[in-house]
């Protein structure tokens, strides 16, 4: 039997993170934008209340810009990773365990606590969170996931809860349900909402009295386990343990469309170095990597192409150079001239545990290469990502993502870090 599960999130995180360190941008209308400055995917309470909806592209907004003021910014995922890591910190002590489900969401096992008054005990956390980072926060409390990320969505949108909502009270707990919209139930996707709708269940209540047979007729064993955490009944414990991946990618759009080999392969061996470091710090290898390449695809009237191919890597490896050498193998084999190139990336998948991936008959001793690697990643994780680099990935790095109005990073490169003087 587990105990009482909470999910603290964010709120507008990405601005929350930018305000920590820039006191003009609060009170103000704040935009964050995607990759390469396309969209806003972080908006302020202000921006939103102007209607600035979640990805509308940047350049359909220059007129609302200009007319109410509004702050645009780059995103700084260096920062707001920083930022997560002082937001954990600081939640440490009021949980027994913690799953980090996202870069704003971190689910807390309350096992333990449960004598006390947890709305006190989650006001606590927030005020030390808010201490700690200046973050604002709202906190979900509930017997399973689901319901603890139902009550955060209450706590977040009806002020009545004052920023904490615990779920555990029948009471309270039938109220939010018997107004909360079928759709927006975490776990319930478009297609599966939409034949809940048309059988009458528009609301997480309905959904919780949805008998289990039909939940399961309706949107399998998915939903039906849901049903179940509706209910009260956890479908699994807070992870602690972290599985094992079975893939992962590196891809990045450009700021400057690659028309010529050289430049698109500058952008995959980083690519391909990130992903090494990835694998590493996991302590993976992988056996296969496919490189790919496109043109832009909203722009129907231009010359269109893609390309992909898989390497097999034989013997697996996480050597950044071994994989920077299948990327050019799979590019080289994919090009075609004559385009103007705008998103690239590395996929690595059959991922195993370095200390398991089969032995191969003729490999030779990996050891210095092991040692050079370490190496890389000592140098770039103290000096910078960019400090040590292969030499095919250049140093002017033109297809490098417009980040325009990127904020400093305050809080991992020394010489940004703020100073304060005193008069």
């Amino acid at each position: 039997m587990t105990g009482p599960i909470a999910l603290i999130d964010c709120n507008n995180y990405y601005v929350s993170c930018e305000r920590a360190f820039d006191s003009s941008l609060i009170g103000v209308p704040v935009i964050v934008l995607s990759n390469n400055d396309g969209c806003a995917v972080a908006r302020s309470a202000e921006a939103k209340a102007l209607g600035i909806k979640m990805g509308e592209p940047v350049h359909l907004l220059r007129d609302k810009i200009r007319a109410h003021g509004i702050r645009v910014l780059s995103s700084n995922y260096t920062l707001y990773g920083d930022m997560q890591r002082r937001v954990v910190a600081a939640c440490d002590a009021f949980a027994r365990d913690f799953e980090i489900y996202s870069i704003d969401e971190t689910f807390l096992d309350l096992t333990g606590f449960e004598n006390r008054d947890l709305v006190a005990h989650a006001n606590a956390m927030r005020a030390q969170v808010r201490q700690w980072t200046t973050i604002p926060t709202c906190v979900g409390i509930g017997n399973t996931k689901t319901l603890a990320k139902l009550g955060n969505a209450a706590a977040k949108k009806n002020p009545m809860f004052d920023g904490v909502a615990d779920l555990r009270d029948d009471a309270v707990r039938k109220w939010v349900m018997d107004r909360f919209p079928v759709e927006d139930v975490w776990g319930v996707g478009g297609s599966t909402a939409r034949k809940l709708l048309a059988l009458g269940v528009t609301n997480a209540g309905a959904l919780r009295d949805m008998p289990m047979k039909q939940a399961r007729a309706v949107g399998t064993v998915v939903l039906e386990r849901l049903v179940g955490e509706l209910r009260g009944v956890p479908s699994d414990a807070v992870e602690t343990i972290v599985p094992q991946r079975k893939g992962m990618a590196v891809t990045r759009s450009f700021g400057t469309p690659a028309s010529d080999f050289n430049t698109l392969f500058g952008a995959l061996s980083q690519y391909a170095m990130r992903a090494g470091e990835k694998l590493r710090a996991h302590g993976l290898v992988a056996g296969r990597l496919t490189a790919f390449f496109h043109t832009n695809r909203h722009k129907p009237d231009r010359p269109q192409y893609a390309g992909s191919r898989t390497v097999t890597l034989h013997p697996m490896t996480s050597d950044s150079l071994e994989l920077i050498a299948a990327a050019k193998r799979g590019a080289t084999s994919a090009w075609r001239e004559g385009y103007a190139y705008t998103k690239a990336g590395v996929i690595l998948d059959e991922l195993v545990s370095a200390q398991l991936r089969p032995r191969t008959l003729f490999e030779g001793d990996t050891a210095k290469r092991d040692r050079l690697m370490g190496a890389i990643d000592e140098i770039n994780g103290r000096f910078g990502k960019f400090a040590a680099v292969p030499a095919s990935q250049g140093f002017r790095r033109e297809w490098k993502m417009r980040s325009e109005m990127k904020s400093p990073a305050w809080t991992t490169m020394i010489s940004d870090v703020p100073t304060v003087s005193a008069r």
